[in-house]
């Protein structure tokens, strides 16, 4: 699993040992100034961006952290869900364009 470095300590590292995660922490160098592409960054980013589409989401309602846990699992099933068909829908249409005709 990937995650900012900005996010150490220990309950980080606790958290990650109960789940059984491994952790690889991404960092900027010391180096750098200003604005800098991290690598694996984007990944997380695109993630956020994808659970923000849910308009539920975007605002945190919900005083129960469980309840919140369940809108996040419960938009990322509907993102999945929207790839899979869409992957079956193309997959159905290239079989037709690939049978022959009768």
């Amino acid at each position: 699993m990937w995650a900012d470095g900005a996010y150490t300590g220990a309950v980080l590292t606790e958290a990650a040992h109960r789940l059984g995660l491994r952790l690889d922490l991404v960092r900027r160098s010391d180096d750098s100034r200003g604005f800098t592409v991290l690598p694996r960054r984007w990944v997380v980013e695109r993630t956020f961006a994808w659970l923000m589409r849910s308009r539920w989401l975007a605002r945190d309602y919900e005083r129960r952290s469980d309840t919140s846990e369940a809108f996040v699992l419960w938009s990322m099933t509907m993102v999945m869900s929207r790839r899979l068909a869409r992957h079956a829908t193309r997959r159905q249409q290239q079989r037709r364009k690939l049978a022959p005709a009768a």
